[in-house]
């Protein structure tokens, strides 16, 4: 008889400096909230050293060893950032969470990471299996994000991924009120490799080209107040896929998303998170040559803004 115990995944960690072990926890478990910490440590699921560690407040020194061990019930994946949207045998969609990286920064790095939770998940069934990465979200995006499950079908995805993909749709609140209920922003990109900072040109200076249509869906601001202190619920179609492409576009044309802290004006948001989120993808399936569409809802925070 086949076995049905719950199968459990094991995290290592290893303490760089003085700190104590929740704020450790929230900075490497891929953005995972507070009471998400609180039960793994109630439920037994941390050790430090090699003892089962249950307090928050538990301090850590540099070369201090952290395991994790989170469980799964069957095929299910239980991170609370990530969820699987759809699989075949040739192809994943996940939709996550913000604060969940896509894939790790830097080789080496333990963090918790999208790449990592579905290697570890496709790997319950066929320990051999593998999981390629397509396409990227930033960190403190949210969204619907592809994976292959062979090499070749990455590299295929990622060659003629403008020919097979046919609809990328976000949603964002942006600062301020557009004084055009829609639009298209073309412009060209340049990246400083220094900084990782993305700027804009809106003439042709050798840069890659950049296009965003934008649709404002809704708008807010407090009556008899300037414009520019409210906010607007804007749905954004892609043409091209560029690096924070939003983000630019939109701090470009004095509305930058809410929560940006790298291109945003600096006020402060309204919800705690970026606001930004990847809404629809919608492409050619690389193998049956059918048009597939996944669609997740408005972040609810994003809508109560409106309200």
């Amino acid at each position: 008889m086949r076995s049905t115990a719950p199968k459990t995944r094991e995290t290592y960690l290893s303490a760089s400096g003085d700190t104590t072990l929740m704020p450790f926890l929230l900075l490497k478990m891929g953005g995972m909230s507070r009471n998400g910490v609180k039960q793994l440590l109630s439920h037994r699921q941390v050790s430090v050293n090699g003892a089962v560690e249950t307090r928050f407040d538990r301090a850590l020194h540099a070369g201090d060893k952290v395991k994790i061990t989170t469980g799964t019930s069957g095929r299910e994946l239980t991170h609370p950032k990530l969820r699987v949207v759809y699989e075949d045998d040739h192809l994943l969609v996940a939709e996550k969470k913000p604060g969940l990286l896509t894939v790790a920064t830097y080789a080496g790095s333990h963090e918790v990471t999208c790449f990592s939770l579905l290697k570890s998940y496709v790997r319950q069934k066929n320990p051999r299996a593998g999981i390629y990465v397509v396409h990227r979200l930033d960190r403190e995006t949210s969204g619907l994000l592809v994976f292959a499950k062979t090499p070749e079908l990455q590299h295929y995805m990622r060659d003629y991924w403008r020919e097979i993909v046919t609809r990328r749709t976000y949603v964002a609140v942006a600062e301020g009120l557009f004084s055009k209920p829609a639009d298209k922003i073309t412009t060209w990109f340049t990246e400083d490799p220094k900084t990782t900072m993305v700027y804009s040109s809106p003439v042709d200076d050798g840069g890659k080209k950049a296009v965003t249509n934008y649709k404002v869906l809704k708008a807010k601001a407090p009556e008899g107040a300037d414009p520019r202190t409210g906010y607007s619920l804007v749905e954004l179609n892609l043409e091209t896929g560029r690096t924070n492409q939003i983000r630019v576009h939109l701090a470009g044309i004095g509305h930058p998303v809410a929560g940006d802290r790298k291109y945003g004006s600096g006020n402060e948001p309204p919800i705690d998170r970026l606001a930004l989120h990847a809404r629809v993808l919608e492409f050619i399936h690389p193998v049956t040559e059918e048009k597939v569409c996944f669609e997740t809802p408005v972040p609810r925070e994003f809508l109560k803004i409106f309200r």
